[in-house]
């Protein structure tokens, strides 16, 4: 459950809320904390199954969504994507955009591959300025907007993970840069940058022996003493897209369990 106490009134009632990356781990505990908190939820994923799924369950709740294939490697798709929210909606009020993954992880500096570098940098960075971009058409008419974009804590450099670390600090200053362009529109632009997030994809990569290996040595080094569940990035996703977070903009929020303080 994405609220606490029963007093609250619902945050984002009536908002109009795109999360692209929906059928994972943090895209789909978005959509349902969003969707509970009352907005009418767009969820995009290149995994259809997987999108369905999710509005199943917060159809099941009362809740409003619907799902969209997207991928997001390709600028057609997202405009396509876009334009149907408009012809359906007429306005978009928060973007979340959490599609992302590392598609070349530890492999040597001296191995790396201009493709690879392409392919990371495509995925991450440039599908995240082409829906922002997009959001911006929308919003700006409006004046209004919330835009949330997925940084790393990788934005700091890591260990063998070069063109990722690379895309994901593309993303904490184009999130700056546009903070400051959209400001004037009430639009704010907010990145956020998990630490090791515990999600399924993670867990079907490694393998259930590596993986829980990983979170042992990993939460240990953490001062939370442990890592990130899907549902800790979803609820500062929600602060960011919420009007309680109306004055900050800009901004890179760690949700790292005091990682690399």
């Amino acid at each position: 459950m994405c609220r606490t106490q029963t007093f609250y009134s619902m945050r984002l009632k009536g908002k109009i809320a795109l999360i692209t990356g929906a059928a994972g781990g943090i895209g789909s505990a978005t959509a349902l904390c969003f969707a509970e908190e009352g907005a009418r939820v767009i969820l995009a994923d290149i995994d259809t199954d997987g999108c369905e799924a999710v509005c199943a369950r917060i159809r099941e709740q009362g809740g409003d969504a619907m799902c969209a294939f997207v991928d997001v490697n390709s600028e057609e798709l997202i405009v396509g994507l876009f334009s149907s929210i408009r012809e359906q909606y007429g306005r978009l009020d928060i973007l979340v955009a959490v599609a992302g993954g590392d598609l070349d992880p530890f492999t040597p500096a001296d191995e790396i591959t201009g493709s690879s570098i392409d392919s990371n940098l495509a995925l991450n960075l440039r599908s995240c300025m082409l829906c922002c971009r997009e959001a911006a058409r929308l919003m700006k008419p409006q004046q209004y907007g919330r835009i949330v974009t997925m940084s790393s804590l990788v934005y700091r450099g890591a260990q063998g993970q070069f063109s990722y670390a690379a895309a994901k600090g593309g993303i904490a200053s184009y999130t700056r840069a546009l903070a400051m362009t959209l400001g004037s529109s009430n639009i704010t632009v907010n990145a956020l940058a998990p630490a090791l997030v515990d999600v399924p994809a993670f867990r079907k990569a490694l393998g259930s022996e590596r993986w829980e290996v990983l979170l042992r040595e990993s939460g240990s080094r953490y001062p939370l003493n442990r890592v990130a569940q899907p549902l800790d990035v979803a609820k500062a996703a929600l602060f960011l897209a919420s009007d309680d977070a109306a004055f900050i903009t800009g901004q890179i929020l760690e949700i790292s369990g005091g990682a690399r303080l």
